[in-house]
């Protein structure tokens, strides 16, 4: 299992590290059951292979004080044990902060026009080289509003979820105007239909381009081919942005002091 505890998820977020650009690298979560989560722990795990440590923050789960995650970073309140986190996890574990809070309050800021939402976790996540945001379209559309990152959206293979996949690709493009790569994956008990969903994705690559005016980039993935994983992997690098820490945290004439630092008192 890739997951650690909760407390030893956020080992490194504090750590006293040189800076470096911090790659993004959005991921488009799923309201159902499927091979999505595990596809998105075995993408991880092939990037910190290639030498980038990874750190997940997950709109999908909720921060509290038993399961401390990305609110308590933003709020510079520390739980019990954050000191012993200050160092970098060098044993390969993965570490995964729940987000929903945290990553909602910085979409908030985003729509209100805050200038660096997202620029904001680089001194926070600075001990890491890629921070995967795994969240919903009207999450991720603020927070990537004129990035040149490109989300990834994972889907079932054949015909399976592609309505909702380009209801997702709609929703970016409208709301964020990014385009993303749609990766159909094929669970490793699931009957090959390669011809269905080549034709699948090739349809929902023609609606793209007809209805949204972009050009998206399609692939299929089976869940048990290490090499289509790295593949998928590799695509979502080099279609990171890049969180540069010599850019400066601008914030709008007039902001509030909450902007800075929210209160997650209730």
């Amino acid at each position: 299992m890739l997951l650690d505890t909760a407390i030893h998820q956020a080992m490194g977020l504090n750590s006293i590290t040189p800076q470096r650009e911090l790659r993004l690298l959005p991921v488009v979560s799923q309201p159902d059951g499927g091979p999505w989560l595990e596809m998105l722990w075995q993408l991880c795990w092939h990037l910190q292979r290639l030498g980038y440590p990874v750190v997940v923050l997950d709109a999908t789960a909720q921060e509290s004080h038993r399961s401390p995650g990305l609110a308590q970073l933003l709020s510079a309140r520390p739980w019990p044990g954050a000191e012993a986190l200050n160092d970098a996890s060098d044993d390969g574990s993965l570490a995964v902060l729940p987000a929903a809070r945290g990553l909602a309050w910085l979409a908030g800021q985003a729509e209100l026009g805050q200038a660096g939402a997202l620029q904001r976790l680089q001194p926070l996540l600075r001990a890491y080289a890629a921070v995967v945001l795994y969240a919903p379209p009207e999450q991720l559309a603020p927070l990537l509003h004129g990035s040149t990152s490109v989300p990834l959206v994972m889907t079932g293979p054949g015909a399976q979820g592609m309505v909702r996949s380009y209801r997702q690709l709609k929703h970016m493009a409208l709301h964020a105007g990014v385009r993303c790569t749609v990766a159909a994956i094929v669970a490793p008990d699931a009957q090959a239909q390669p011809r269905q969903t080549a034709e699948a994705l090739a349809t929902l690559a023609r609606s793209a381009r007809q209805h949204l005016g972009q050009h998206i980039h399609t692939t299929s993935v089976a869940a048990a081919r290490a090499q289509d994983i790295q593949r998928l992997a590799l695509q979502l690098l080099e279609n990171a942005a890049t969180l540069d820490p010599a850019t400066p945290l601008l914030q709008p004439p007039g902001a509030c002091a909450t902007a800075t630092h929210p209160d997650w008192s209730h």
